[in-house]
């Protein structure tokens, strides 16, 4: 197997490579990749970055009362499978089992999926009781799940896409690139990309632009497969795509809790993430034969389906540190200004 880095040199010795294309070698090299790593570099001290799941289990206590609301409209059908692919650590399938009733337990199959050999480890540790009596399992593979009921979720799943930065210069559109001599912006390329870029001039400001994710419309595909009848929820950081162009999105580097647009510093080291257009993703579930329910932030969801009131009624009876980290659990999913302004909820069904 070829080093990431003599791949990245040879690479560059033809031309200049697409930030997408660095991305995805720094994500998903078979052996040197970020998220093919030995141990996970998800959490506080010494890790790159955190998401909701470690700041406590409102996440997926609030999901486990949205599906099971959904299992009862649905008529409370015998089997319901709940896939979640990208799902790391395997915590928010331990904190929905957790938190589900006995009657919807009976009927519900837990599926994580994730490429990465520490998220699947973390996830067999965390899943355990479930795995032994046959309500979830983990997998790595698509195409070994059949068709299913129920629900499809996803936390953090579409900013890993590896996606291609764009610019407007004032007078055309510009990819961002890795040469020999470090990051540029070159002219683009006739493609779908450019053609959706062409259309969006109106109004924009030298340095506006946006990210493409070209894989999107097929990952969405694959997984629309799946799930026969039922409902989709995605949970990531983004905007929908005019506030995207408005921004100037691009890619972000995470290392050590610090974030920087130095994507192509450490390649392999660091996790590399961009904002998910939400148009654009919410176009693809639609092309899939979904009809959108809800787009809206994190926060707004969270106290729409949560019961709140009685989630905090628990806390008395908890020592003074774990009610501290509950507090802080809902207020970083609840107030303006973190996790839970920054992330958007898009739902959808058929």
């Amino acid at each position: 197997m070829t080093s990431l880095a003599e791949t990245l040199q040879q690479r560059l010795s033809q031309g200049a490579i697409r930030a997408s294309d660095v991305m995805q070698l720094a994500l998903y090299h078979p052996e040197e990749g970020y998220y093919r790593q030995p141990q996970g570099r998800w959490g506080w001290e010494g890790q790159d970055y955190y998401t909701a799941l470690d700041c406590g289990p409102l996440l997926g206590q609030t999901l486990a009362r949205r599906f099971e609301a959904h299992w009862r409209e649905m008529g409370a059908p015998s089997s319901y499978t709940l896939l979640e692919p990208g799902a790391g650590r395997g915590w928010l399938g331990r904190d929905i089992l957790s938190h589900v009733s006995p009657d919807f337990l009976s009927s519900l199959t837990y599926l994580h999926r994730d490429d990465s050999p520490a998220a699947q480890r973390e996830a067999e540790r965390v899943l355990a009781p479930w795995i032994s009596t046959g309500q979830a399992a983990v997998t790595s593979q698509l195409d070994t799940i059949p068709p299913f009921v129920g629900a499809l979720f996803s936390n953090e799943l579409f900013d890993a896409l590896p996606a291609q930065p764009w610019r407007w210069d004032g007078h055309q559109w510009l990819q961002e690139v890795l040469t020999l001599h470090g990051s540029e912006w070159q002219p683009a390329e006739a493609s779908e990309a450019h053609r959706w870029f062409e259309s969006q001039t109106d109004e924009l400001e030298a340095g506006d632009g946006s990210i493409w994710a070209e894989a999107l419309p097929s990952v969405v595909h694959d997984l629309a497969e799946k799930l026969t009848q039922g409902l989709m929820i995605a949970i990531d950081y983004g905007e929908s795509a005019d506030r995207l162009l408005a921004k100037g999105a691009d890619l972000r580097r995470y290392r050590h809790h610090r974030v920087d647009g130095k994507w192509w510093e450490e390649v392999g080291q660091c996790d590399l993430t961009a904002d998910v257009d939400f148009t654009r993703l919410q176009a693809c579930w639609e092309q899939e034969g979904f009809h959108t329910l809800s787009y809206q932030p994190l926060s707004h969801w969270i106290r729409r389906h949560a019961l709140l009131e009685t989630w905090e009624a628990t806390w008395d009876a908890l020592p003074s540190e774990q009610k501290m980290r509950r507090v802080n659990n809902v207020l970083q999913l609840t107030l303006p200004g973190l996790l839970g302004e920054r992330f958007r909820v898009l739902e959808a069904q058929r």
